[in-house]
């Protein structure tokens, strides 16, 4: 099928830069300021599933702009995989900021006009590098997201806030100017392009397997958004974040951006022949393991939900890596749908632990016994999102972990159904307890201050969990876009 001409890409990606300059510009009229966002998520929303027919049924949509070098293009191409990442976050910016809305304005936060610019941006950026057509082009918006993001992380401007962005943009910044630079040059001089191709760029070059062994380790840690250890320190230390950056960063954009860039570059730059024969995929896929299994050890000892929630973030990033590694078809269609099932279930956790924090000042989990009682519907959505992160039928978490073991089975590699099953019993036991806590917690004499849901905090948190549900019922949408990438 003959790609289809469109701007419509570019669009996308437009209307969210322009959304971050009327909130600069509006400045002085908050109300106006405020209503942009949600308003240009709709419109984003509405331009990147206008392309989704055209994608599943097997089409791409292109739009070159200019060249930068031969056989370096400035271009957008959206394919399967590209629209399970901008559909995920477009869908979840709707939501995103409407609760932003209403944790800023409850909080009184101060730079609410460069917070809701920065969060703009960083969407224009997101969906830029999921339509890029090429490793030139995704970089670009990979870097502008890192950096974009950077005032969010720091927003505080704290003591804590400064520390915790220095040590994120060291690592985000520091690994992409040095390994992935490299990866960048060596396989340009390699292949003569970096755009990305079916099957791969680099499955049929004339290249020896060190060097290619070289260049694939350059983008896994180079594309340290992904967070697999060691690369992963950064994600913890954003947490000093307000919490809609820390959903920002842990649901909708900035880690997404890791684990799709590394999808990309085993699918569409080594191709997944290649990987399997130069022996990557098993090599990787004992790497993330380890992520997986040592973040929710870490998880498990953080009294500070945020903490916990970014720990577990390190580990569930590292099963969309995991899938697409063990090349097995199945396995791969489980990696790729773990990317919306991620984003779902984790941005409600973290929407929750900000309502928490909203309603009662609490961060730790031990102050939080009964807190359920007085926070039902965010403890509730809580406890959905809990479920799903854990893999429990019929929420959407249960639909990824379902194809991942069957396809380690499938791959024939028993280690790692045994890594998947393990990590679901760690999940279960970093989880249910805070759910536990919060229901069935007897409360310290004269901790029954009075505490409410917030409307504006709490509606967007319900909506995330009912969508990790009905994600569970009705996944058909990203396993076909998931099917049009492995076929």
């Amino acid at each position: 099928m003959e790609p289809v001409l469109s701007i419509r890409p570019l669009l996308a990606v437009a209307v969210a830069g322009l959304a971050a300059l009327a909130v600069l510009l509006l400045n002085e009229r908050e109300k106006i300021r405020d209503a942009v966002s949600p308003l240009a998520a709709v419109v984003m929303f509405a331009i990147v599933i206008s392309m989704a027919p055209t994608v599943l049924a097997g089409g791409t949509i292109e739009l070159r702009l200019f060249e930068i070098l031969p056989g370096i293009d400035f271009a957008f191409r959206v394919d399967a995989l590209g629209m399970v990442f901008a559909t995920v976050s477009s869908l979840l910016w709707i939501v995103a900021a409407v609760y932003s809305i209403g944790y800023m304005r409850h909080l009184n936060e101060h730079a609410q006009t460069r917070f809701f610019a920065c969060f703009a941006t960083s969407l224009a950026a997101a969906v830029g590098g999921a339509f890029a057509a090429n490793l030139f082009t995704l970089v670009i918006f990979y870097e502008v997201l890192s950096l974009v993001t950077y005032p969010l992380v720091y927003h505080h401007e704290d003591e804590a806030a400064w520390a915790g962005s220095r040590k994120y943009l060291i690592y985000l910044m520091g690994a992409s100017k040095s390994v992935l630079l490299a990866a960048l040059a060596l396989t340009y001089q390699i292949a003569g392009s970096l755009d990305f191709v079916p099957g791969g760029l680099l499955a049929k070059v004339d290249a020896s397997a060190p060097l290619l062994t070289v260049v694939y380790f350059c983008y896994l840690f180079g594309f340290a958004k992904a967070a697999v250890m060691p690369m992963h320190a950064w994600l913890p230390a954003a947490m000093v974040a307000p919490t809609p950056v820390s959903a920002l960063l842990h649901a909708v954009a900035v880690v997404k951006m890791g684990v799709f860039c590394v999808l990309r570059v085993v699918f569409h730059v080594f191709g997944v022949d290649l990987v399997g024969r130069l022996g990557l995929g098993v090599a990787t896929a004992y790497l993330v393991s380890f992520t997986i299994l040592m973040a929710s050890i870490y998880a498990l000892t953080r009294d500070d939900l945020k903490a916990r929630l970014a720990y577990s973030t390190v580990s569930q990033l590292s099963y969309v890596v995991l899938g697409a590694v063990l090349l097995s078809p199945v396995a791969m269609i489980g990696g790729i749908i773990h990317i919306a099932v991620h984003a779902f279930s984790k941005i409600t956790l973290f929407f929750c632990a900000g309502s928490i924090y909203c309603a009662s000042g609490k961060r730790n989990i031990s102050d939080m016994a009964g807190i359920g009682r007085r926070l039902p519907w965010t403890m509730g959505a809580f406890f959905v999102a809990s479920l799903s992160m854990i893999g429990v039928p019929p929420t959407a978490g249960f639909v990824s972990k379902w194809y991942l073991t069957l396809g380690s089975v499938e791959a024939g590699e028993m280690a790692f159904l045994v890594v998947l099953l393990a990590s679901s019993v760690l999940n279960a036991a970093y989880f249910l307890p805070v759910s536990y806590i919060a229901f069935f917690g007897a409360e310290a004499p004269g901790g029954a201050e009075p505490v409410r849901e917030i409307p504006l905090v709490t509606i967007p948190l319900v909506a995330t969990a009912a969508l990790s549900v009905l994600m569970g019922i009705f996944p058909g949408y990203f396993l076909a876009l998931a099917e049009g990438v492995v076929r």
